[in-house]
């Protein structure tokens, strides 16, 4: 198999492999996933009379969604090398997905080259992933995470429409220019506070989203099948 000469990190934690094309998909979908729902800091909180840092990698995602639940919690497995815990909200259908491993943050900051949270004006796919053979999974991460599928009347007619909602920041016009690449017919609705929503319309466009994108979440797969 062809091998791409991307860094990860090995079960011994070493980083000088390269990596196939397959991890390197898994790793991009997970990029994707991380600019979505994912918050990577360091926190302090204290601990008797000593603070302690907290060093966070998580997804925090639907509790009701248990298959995409344990698709991302694999995903984060095998792509930072470790074991994610899950923490369920009480008051909230919310679970977070994720690990305290200081290794695993410098690793997702300092190889794979993403920002620290808050994403607001400083969200950024990592220039080495905005290559087109990578479009697709990054694509498809962000739109499991923060994107959906609807359905809308048009003169009496159901169609479906894909949308994605991005904040304020560089990767508004990465994610755009990455939507034109692979040929989608869309529309960018302004909205509040500087984020936009990018609309993709139409069961021939959901066809060829599904062609070239996919999805890896099952309730967006569920009702996109009502047009495929």
């Amino acid at each position: 198999m062809k091998k791409l000469t991307f860094q990860i990190i090995n079960k011994d934690r070493s980083i000088n492999a390269g990596m196939e094309l397959d991890s390197i998909g898994k790793m991009t979908e997970f990029i994707g996933i991380m600019l979505g729902d994912g918050s990577i800091g360091i926190y302090n909180t204290k601990a008797g009379n000593k603070i302690k840092k907290h060093h966070v990698v998580k997804v925090t995602l639907d509790s009701r969604n248990k298959p995409y639940i344990n698709y991302v919690s694999n995903l984060m497995k095998e792509v930072l090398n470790v074991e994610p815990r899950l923490h369920f909200k009480k008051k909230e259908n919310a679970v977070d997905i994720g690990t305290f491993r200081r290794d695993a943050l410098d690793y997702i900051l300092n190889e794979i080259g993403l920002k620290m949270s808050p994403k607001w004006n400083r969200m950024k796919i990592p220039k080495k992933f905005m290559k087109k053979e990578f479009y697709p999974r990054l694509l498809r991460g962000l739109f499991d995470t923060d994107g959906s599928v609807t359905i809308f009347k048009n003169n009496g007619i159901i169609y479906p429409r894909i949308e994605i909602k991005i904040c304020p920041s560089p990767a508004q016009k990465q994610f755009m220019e990455i939507v034109n690449n692979l040929g989608f017919k869309h529309k960018i609705q302004n909205l509040d506070k500087g984020k936009i929503r990018i609309r993709i319309s139409g069961v021939k466009e959901l066809k060829k989203w599904f062609e070239i994108v996919g999805s890896s979440n099952q309730e967006y797969i569920k009702r996109a099948n009502i047009f495929l």
